[in-house]
């Protein structure tokens, strides 16, 4: 285990519309969530551009969390006794993932216009996440096309130093561990590690921690090469049958049914093959809403939050061992 920072945490909130974050559900779902033995939260902040080939990042107050309602999140976990990671993610509105998000080469003046955006975008909530005390900010989630651009990622991590003291973290995707030459200049990097861990034959706990154990080998060559310590930024699973085959998958299959032991084995197993190397330091699971249904209707959730779940039992035994 990193002796450093060690991230029991869990992502909070996602796609919460405006004004959300303020009300006496979004406190209880807090609670529930650190009643887990979180010691880390991630709370996203969303903002928006129109298409993957657009070059405008923007806030829609009625999809985007305000500064007040991330500022009322921060105080109320810090209340509770949480670091916090602050995490600005772009989404494209007509539905494509960010990692597209991407310009021909032989037109620099669109990833020009895009990162002039983007940095305003990011500098903005880094002096936001400086200014309420937020121990680690995320400077980028899944966006393969804008890591390519190396020195521009240079450019972005400098000019968000200049305004943020704290922690910097960049999410990138599992497969890239070894892809941008850049992540040398964060302090932690962070993988979505929604890695495949089942093959369709065998669900077995065990077939699960084999391929976890060949996922390590891959985190541990990245930490190597980058000489910085690793983290999952991302990492989660549905309640499925069948869903650790497609763990980056949100789509529900009505045709299957659901398996919280599947998930549950998932959540084990990940924390079981990495949880003591020296070089990894924690989890933000994905991911917890804001609001919750009743507890008694918990079970009815195919998505990947763990409330009311077999899996929350496995998450809080582990984080608090």
């Amino acid at each position: 285990m990193n002796k450093d920072i060690f991230c029991k945490g869990y992502t909070w909130g996602f796609f919460s519309p405006s004004g959300v974050f303020r009300t006496k559900a979004a406190e209880r779902s807090m609670e529930r969530l650190a009643s887990n033995g979180l010691n880390w939260i991630c709370i996203p902040a969303n903002a928006w551009q129109e298409s993957f080939a657009s070059t405008r990042v923007f806030c829609d107050y009625h999809k985007t969390q305000t500064d007040e309602d991330i500022e009322f999140a921060v105080k109320k976990a810090k209340s509770l006794g949480l670091k916090v990671c602050l995490k600005p993610m772009v989404d494209c509105l007509d539905r494509s993932w960010r990692a597209r998000i991407d310009f021909p080469a032989e037109n620099p003046e669109y990833w020009d216009k895009w990162f002039g955006s983007y940095t305003a975008f990011m500098l903005h909530y880094a002096k936001l996440a400086e200014k309420i005390g937020c121990e680690m900010l995320c400077t980028g989630c899944e966006m393969a096309g804008m890591d390519k651009q190396s020195e521009r990622c240079r450019k972005l991590i400098s000019e968000v130093r200049k305004v943020y003291g704290g922690i910097v973290m960049h999410n990138i995707n599992h497969g890239d561990e070894l892809r941008f030459d850049w992540l040398g200049d964060v302090d932690i990097i962070g993988i979505s590690a929604y890695y495949p861990v089942t093959d369709g034959v065998s669900r077995s706990r065990e077939h699960m921690l084999n391929e976890w154990n060949k996922r390590v080998e891959v985190l541990e060559a990245a930490h190597r090469h980058y000489r910085k310590p690793i983290m999952f930024a991302e990492i989660g699973v549905r309640n499925e049958e069948g869903c650790t085959q497609y763990p980056w998958d949100f789509h529900d299959r009505p045709d299957k049914p659901t398996d919280e032991q599947e998930q549950a084995d998932f959540y084990d197993t990940a924390m079981e093959a990495t949880w003591d190397k020296d070089w990894f330091c924690g989890y933000f699971w994905w991911d917890w809403k804001a609001v919750l249904p009743p507890v008694e209707k918990a079970h009815e959730n195919r998505d990947f939050t763990v409330y009311g779940k077999l899996a929350e039992s496995t998450l809080k035994k582990w984080y608090t061992k």
